[in-house]
C-alpha cells in the first residue's frame, strides 16, 4: 500500500524514532533483575555504596540524587562523609529515607520524593521484603547492587548496573575491567605465594569497633573481610564456624593461633575506644589502637603478637570498587615477599587522585609498632 503521509513528515518521523527508542532502558541488576527505566536516572534514592556511585557516574552524580539512607554514610562512615561534605556541599541537605536495620525506612518518605529509580544494596532489598514489592508497585523500579559478597562477578555486575542507570556505560566498563585486572594480579602472586603446597596463613579478622575490652564481630568465609582472606590467599580462622558475621570466642582464637591480625577500623560515630580508620586520622594512633589489643588475656602467646603482625586496614575500604588495594595489603601482609614490589597506599592514593574530587588524606591501612 503506498504511503499517504507527506515525504518531509516520514522524514521526520524516522528521525524521532532513534531518539524515542533510546528513552526507555533496560537495565539488568546483580540479582540479575531486569529493570525498565523511562531513560537515564534524573532523580535517584540511594541506599548505600555512596562513594562507589560518585566514581561510577563521574562529576554531578549528587546533583542527580534526591535521597538518601544518611546514617549508612554519616554514622558508619563519619571521616569519610565529612571529606565530602566539603566539596560536595549538598549532601548534607539530601532527605533521608530511613535504614531498614532499625526499621526506620519510609516508603512514604521514598514515594514523596518522586525518584526515577531507587538503587539498593541487596541486604536493604531483602530486609524490606514485601515493601519493595510496594515501592516498585508505586512505579519507582529498584536496581539492587551488591559490593559485600566480595566476589568479582558481583563486582562488576553492581558496577555495570549502576553505570547503565546512570548513563556511564563506558566508565563503568572500564572500572570494572580495571578491577578485573588488578584481582587477577593479586591471585597470580598468591598462587606464586602457595606453590609447592605451602600452608595459607591462619587469619583472625575481628572488627575493631568494640575496643580491646570485647571480643568483636569476625566475618565468615565468603562475606566481606572473610571473602577478602580467601581472596588475598588466607586461611580465615572463623572460616565456617559462623554464619556471615559475628564474634569467635576468646578460647577459640587462642587455640588457632593466627600468623597475621586485621582489625577494620573506621571513625564510627560514638564508639568509644575503637580503632579508628578514615580520612584525617593520624596514623600513630590507629597504631597505638591496635597495639592495645596485645594486651588481651594470652594474646601474648599468639604467633601474630609475638611477630608484630597486628594490622589495622579502613573498613571502609572493603566492599568498594577499589578494594583491590586493601586486597593487595592484605596480601602482602601475609606474603611479604611476593608483594615486595606492590605498595597497596600508593594503589589507594592513585586511586582517589585519578576517580574522586578528594585526595585520600588520613589512615587506610597500617600496621603494629614493634
Amino acid at each position: 500500500m503506498k504511503s499517504i503521509l507527506p515525504v518531509a513528515l516520514i522524514a521526520a518521523l524516522g528521525a524521532i524514532a532513534p531518539t524515542l527508542a533510546e528513552a526507555e532502558i533496560t537495565v539488568t541488576d546483580v540479582l540479575g533483575r531486569e529493570r525498565m527505566l523511562e531513560g537515564r536516572a534524573q532523580r535517584v534514592v540511594l541506599g548505600f555504596y555512596f562513594e562507589d556511585f560518585l566514581v561510577i557516574s563521574g562529576e554531578g552524580a549528587f546533583d542527580r540524587v534526591v535521597g538518601i539512607n544518611k546514617a549508612a554514610w554519616h554514622d558508619w562512615r563519619n571521616s569519610q562523609w565529612n571529606a565530602y561534605s566539603e566539596v560536595i556541599p549538598q549532601i548534607e541537605a539530601l532527605a533521608d529515607f530511613g535504614r531498614t536495620r532499625s526499621n526506620a525506612f519510609s516508603l512514604e518518605k521514598v514515594i514523596s520524593l518522586n525518584p526515577d529509580v531507587a538503587i539498593l544494596p541487596v541486604s536493604t532489598f531483602k530486609a524490606l521484603g514485601e515493601v519493595a514489592d510496594r515501592l516498585e508497585a508505586a512505579g519507582i523500579p529498584i536496581v539492587v547492587t551488591d559490593f559485600n559478597a566480595q566476589t568479582v562477578e558481583k563486582h562488576v555486575a553492581s558496577t555495570r548496573a549502576i553505570g547503565a542507570v546512570m548513563g556511564a556505560d563506558a566508565r563503568a566498563h572500564q572500572l570494572a575491567d580495571e578491577y578485573i585486572a588488578a584481582v587477577e594480579d593479586l591471585r597470580a602472586r598468591v598462587a606464586k605465594a602457595l606453590d609447592g603446597g605451602r600452608e595459607p596463613v591462619r587469619v583472625h579478622v575481628e572488627l575493631g569497633k568494640k575496643g580491646p575490652q570485647e571480643y568483636d564481630r569476625s566475618f565468615a568465609d565468603g562475606y566481606m573481610w572473610g571473602g577478602m582472606i580467601a581472596l588475598a590467599g588466607g586461611h580465615n580462622i572463623a572460616g565456617d564456624v559462623i554464619e556471615r558475621s559475628a564474634p569467635l570466642s576468646p578460647e577459640y582464637v587462642l587455640d588457632q593461633n593466627p600468623e597475621v591480625i586485621f582489625f577494620p577500623g573506621s571513625y564510627w560515630v560514638d564508639a568509644g575506644d575503637s580503632v579508628i580508620m578514615g580520612f584525617d586520622v593520624d596514623e600513630g594512633q590507629a597504631r597505638e589502637r591496635v597495639n592495645a589489643y596485645s594486651e588481651r588475656l594470652g594474646w601474648n602467646t599468639l604467633d601474630a603478637v609475638r611477630n608484630a603482625r597486628m594490622h589495622a586496614i579502613n573498613h571502609g575500604g572493603a566492599c568498594t570498587l577499589h578494594d583491590y588495594a586493601a586486597l593487595q595489603y592484605l596480601g602482602k601482609a601475609m606474603y611479604p615477599e611476593e608483594f615486595e614490589d606492590v605498595d597497596p597506599t600508593e594503589t589507594h592514593r592513585a586511586y582517589y587522585e585519578r576517580y574522586l574530587p578528594i585526595a585520600a588524606e588520613g589512615a587506610f591501612m597500617t600496621g603494629q609498632s614493634e
